[in-house]
């Protein structure tokens, strides 16, 4: 009898603790500025495939704090608040030129994936690194920037079409296009600087001037322009491919159409990385695997129909990074291969985009967004005039830059992180644009 107390306390201290461990479970922390569709997709598959691989139970907690650049800017402040971890595992998505600037301040994680992932993945595309060669970073996917035009209205209302980088400063198009403000959104701030690298700063921000002009607002995330697109609020949008082939997807391709211009056609890695300090580092480490494990990377190719690929209505539309995976799913692929993708395109140069990045959203957002009624009121009274000489000298005055592009490289490699400089800089160009726009709009006049 002496022995049954013990035991009867044992069992029952036993069962007290069972709903303590089935509760127990593993954690993620990630932060994205990723659509819903790709959270839930990857969030939900990421917990069944954690599961089957080690036994236990992880539960994905996805954070945003705006568009990519607002989420870069909310890593960086908190690292110089905490530099050695922030309390989040994994930053997914947003644009390469981010992970590098991470990666040269130190606030990334290195984790090399398993031998049979590496061996099926390159290691750069179109001279673009698809993952960093020191293992801190991977592209999870590819993405291309472009535009995309409602065509059922574009030829209800007789409007050009636009195929090059160079048409959306047609001033036929004034208040035809939607943009996004780069300062809060990296597929944005992509198109611009690629814009920018393929005809050079000058004549780059002369077109991005003109553009500017033409858009009938900038949003916030980039995310909105397609829908203003379909519901014909514009008719031409800057867009990353897979918002476009979105929207195609649910209005069909014969209404809405999308392009890479073929005079800056590039490719980008839309990358993840494990931040320093993760707080569940061997959780992080299975995510990476898992993300770029061929299952995971099927649910951006898939449609939403196909027993492999995302449940999300409509698919996730986005390209792999896995080449031979194209070729093993044929016709079931709903985004074409890029890396087939014929004739020699753009080389895009990363390291410059990332280096001046802060300085090239603050130049758009002083000159073209904070002073777009200026720049719009100008805009309106060139396209009036019906003088030529009148109107070619009004906008080489619209489209002046305060400062080179050497300039600006210098700034961005020395002194723009000093507030005081930069205050001082972006001050002095306000005061610039407001000048050049009065005198435009006089001169057309």
């Amino acid at each position: 009898m002496s022995d049954f107390k013990p035991l009867v306390l044992a069992i029952i201290l036993g069962l007290l603790a069972l709903p303590v461990l089935s509760l127990a479970q593993d954690e993620l922390i990630i932060i994205s500025p990723h659509p819903e569709g790709i959270e839930t997709e990857f969030g939900k598959n990421f917990e069944k495939w954690y599961a089957a691989e080690t036994g236990r139970t992880v539960k994905t907690d996805w954070r945003d704090v705006g568009g990519t650049s607002s989420n870069y800017r909310f890593i960086e402040s908190e690292f110089k608040r905490v530099p050695d971890g922030i309390g989040i595992d994994i930053f997914f998505g947003g644009g390469t030129d981010n992970y590098l600037r991470l990666s040269n301040m130190g606030w990334l994680h290195a984790y090399k994936l398993p031998g049979t992932q590496l061996e099926h993945m390159m290691q750069s595309f179109q001279g673009i690194p698809l993952y960093d060669a020191e293992y801190q970073w991977y592209g999870a996917a590819l993405s291309s920037f472009g535009i995309m035009y409602n065509e059922e209205l574009r030829e209800l209302l007789q409007l050009p079409k636009a195929t090059a980088w160079e048409d959306l400063g047609n001033l036929e198009l004034l208040g035809r296009i939607g943009a996004a403000d780069p300062r809060e959104s990296g597929s944005a701030h992509m198109v611009y600087e690629i814009i920018l690298q393929t005809i050079g700063w000058k004549d780059g921000f002369a077109l991005l001037t003109k553009l500017g002009g033409n858009v009938r607002g900038f949003s916030a995330g980039a995310n909105a322009i397609p829908t203003d697109v379909v519901a014909g609020q514009v008719i031409y949008g800057l867009a990353i491919d897979f918002y476009a082939y979105g929207q195609i997807a649910v209005v069909g391709a014969d209404k809405i159409k999308y392009v890479v211009p073929a005079d800056g056609a590039v490719f980008t890695a839309d990358p993840i990385a494990i931040l320093k300090g993760a707080p569940n580092l061997p959780v992080a480490e299975k995510f990476l695997e898992f993300v770029l494990s061929e299952d995971a990377q099927k649910l951006w190719m898939l449609r939403d129909t196909d027993s492999e690929g995302p449940q999300w209505k409509d698919g996730l539309n986005r390209a792999s990074v896995l080449p031979a995976l194209y070729d093993k799913l044929g016709e079931r692929c709903i985004v074409p291969n890029p890396f087939a993708m014929e004739g020699t395109p753009f080389q895009y140069d990363s390291k410059k985009g990332g280096t001046r990045w802060n300085i090239v959203n603050d130049l758009f957002g002083v000159l073209i967004i904070d002073s777009h009624k200026d720049l719009v009121n100008a805009w309106k009274a060139i396209q009036k005039c019906k003088d030529p000489a009148k109107r070619d000298a009004a906008i080489a005055i619209l489209t002046k830059m305060p400062i080179t592009e050497e300039e600006a490289m210098q700034l961005a490699s020395d002194a723009w992180n000093a507030p005081t400089v930069r205050n001082e800089k972006i001050k002095e160009w306000g005061q610039f644009a407001k000048e050049k726009f009065k005198e435009a709009r006089n001169l057309a006049r």
